[in-house]
């Protein structure tokens, strides 16, 4: 299988927290939503690959194994807005707001662990 996140795919991707992981998976799909918009459909298409082939990395990463059944949604949603009829009534806006929460939870997982290393130090 040819990978586009070649390093990502080669056991980087699973040293992400799963809110690292989810947030840029967010990232491609607000890139998905920008070329869409701007109408761009060859950009907004290769964006979304990216996004379903970390989607894909996030669900074959084993510490995610209990959390599969929220993943696995999520990505059925995505192919349903993206490629398909949009049954489950998703919006750009949605999506905006489901990946920024876990963008900004890995941002304060972030944080956190560097501030604790400060303290240690001190």
């Amino acid at each position: 299988m040819s990978f586009i996140h070649k390093e990502l795919a080669a056991g980087k991707w699973r040293e992400l927290t799963l809110m690292e992981q989810l947030g840029n998976v967010g990232s491609e799909v607000g890139r998905t939503i920008l070329w869409k918009q701007k109408g761009d459909t060859d950009q907004s298409l290769k964006a979304f690959e990216r996004a379903l082939e970390l989607m894909d990395l996030t669900i074959q990463d084993p510490k995610n194994r209990y959390r599969l059944k929220e993943i696995c949604r999520c990505r059925e949603l995505l192919v349903d807005y993206f490629v398909y009829d949009n049954i489950y009534g998703s919006s750009d806006e949605l999506w905006e707001k489901y990946f920024y929460a876990f963008a900004y939870a890995a941002r304060m997982q972030h944080y956190q662990k560097r501030n604790s290393k400060e303290t240690k130090t001190n």
